[in-house]
């Protein structure tokens, strides 16, 4: 089964490659830059083809892929080079990647939130007994719930992240009630301990679920793609904050561990069709993690790019190349770097 998952991480990452470059691809082309390669994998090519003006390729390693434009690294005298295009053009063919990869993940938030029996919503539904203490302390039946220490709630796993950072099991909620925006300072769950000394949160309450149709959708599928956005900054802000150590991190053997949670769930009693629905949220929190780091001003990354773009936008001359050329270089160095330091932590926690 360890070679099915690995084929199908390849399979997902080859997805959210492709959709990456053919951003740039496009957004080049619409801009009438001239596009030399457009390549999936990197290292020796495998695979090429193309009689135009633009080759295609499929290279040996799963780990990338690019899009080689004309003049993009190198002066060139062709008209159609991308250093000769507007920085604005410039800024949307850098970009376009990452746009990419964030309309993907939307548009799969759409499918997986079309095909549930009902749009989960924020709204207490009820409690599992009379004396729950989430009930005993505050929170009502109808109570729609906005935030929970202080963090505002867009959709339900908002809810469930929060309880899963703080220890002490009591929250400070917000929920409109009978149209009023009331305070709940202390909402307190009981507590779970396992014999190895792990505890965790019982849930005693469950929410109401909404009608599917295109306008309950629509609506839930854009805040949950702002919610998954604002938790992969907040999980940065918390790794350069010290919350988190490099050990917390996942490299690719790490994410096909997780893929093969996801699709070995089917041997303990999973249904095929959850289990994909499952996948897809999972790809969908990989490509919006892809479409954000990648707009990162780090090195390297197209964030990078777009940043000394709008450097030269304002300075009114461009970078030197060799100068940026260097910078990029370092920073591929040191993401590769913590890429294989990422890999091998990976692979020591599954010893």
């Amino acid at each position: 089964m360890t070679v099915l998952y690995i084929i199908i991480a390849i399979l997902v990452f080859g997805i959210i490659i492709i959709i990456h470059e053919a951003g740039h691809f496009a957004a080049a082309k619409a801009c009438g830059v001239k596009v030399n390669e457009f390549a999936i994998g990197m290292g020796p090519k495998l695979i090429g083809w193309g009689k135009g003006e633009t080759k295609y390729a499929l290279r040996l390693l799963p780990i990338g892929g690019f899009v080689s434009m004309e003049g993009e690294d190198a002066d060139s005298g062709d008209p159609r080079a991308f250093g000769k295009k507007p920085v604005w053009k410039r800024l949307i063919i850098v970009c376009a990647g990452a746009v990419m990869n964030l309309v993907l993940g939307f548009v799969i938030l759409l499918i997986v939130t079309s095909c549930g029996n009902a749009v989960t919503t924020t709204r207490v539904a009820g409690f599992y007994s009379d004396d729950s203490p989430s009930h005993v302390s505050g929170l009502e039946v109808g109570d729609r719930i906005v935030k929970v220490n202080g963090l505002r709630v867009f959709c339900d796993t908002d809810i469930s992240y929060q309880f899963q950072l703080d220890a002490d099991r009591t929250f400070e909620m917000e929920v409109i009630r009978s149209g009023q925006r009331v305070t709940l300072p202390a909402v307190h769950f009981d507590g779970t301990e396992t014999d190895d000394g792990t505890s965790g949160l019982i849930i005693d309450f469950y929410v109401a679920g909404d009608k599917v149709t295109p306008l309950t959708v629509i609506s839930y599928s854009g805040r949950k793609f702002v919610s998954v956005a604002r938790m992969i900054w907040l999980t940065l802000f918390d790794l350069l904050r010290g919350r988190y150590t490099i050990n917390d991190l996942s490299g690719p053997v790490g994410i096909v561990g997780a893929i093969g949670s996801v699709v070995g769930s089917t041997s303990q009693g999973v249904a095929v069709g959850e289990m994909l629905l499952n996948l897809m949220s999972l790809v969908v929190f990989i490509t919006v993690n892809v479409g954000i780091f990648n707009l990162l001003p780090i090195p390297a990354l197209d964030g990078a790019r777009a940043f000394f773009l709008i450097i030269e936008l304002i300075r009114r001359k461009p970078m030197k190349a060799e100068v940026e050329g260097a910078i990029h270089f370092v920073g591929l160095m040191l993401l590769f770097g913590l890429m294989i330091v990422v890999t091998v932590l990976d692979i020591m926690k599954l010893l």
